[in-house]
């Protein structure tokens, strides 16, 4: 059995047990934490639209964290025109505990 998620602007396929990294969420380590935005549910047989309105997911929330940095580095040669910029994404790991569908 697995959901498609939106959690952050974004679409996860998660299953029972699954760990991703999400937008960061103001939420305190081992908070549960409940997805009601659900795209759709296949348990044997796909539900989409208006089937999972009821649904949701919970979630458990391990702990916060910020990627590598990636830098970004432009360069126009012959122009004497740099730029460098680096970029760290803040996240918060959770845990799927359960989907109910």
């Amino acid at each position: 059995m697995y959901a498609i998620i939106k959690c952050g602007g974004k679409q996860y396929k998660v299953q029972e047990g699954d760990i991703l990294d999400v937008d960061k969420l103001s939420k305190e380590p081992k908070e549960e934490i409940t997805i009601d935005d659900i795209i759709a549910i296949d348990d044997g047989k796909l539900k989409t639209a208006s089937a999972v309105k009821d649904s949701k997911v919970i979630a458990k929330v391990l702990n916060e964290g910020r990627d590598k940095k990636v830098t970004i580095y432009k360069k126009r040669r012959r122009k004497d025109s740099k730029l460098k910029r680096g970029f760290r994404r803040s996240y918060t790991k959770i845990q799927i505990s359960k989907i109910v569908a």
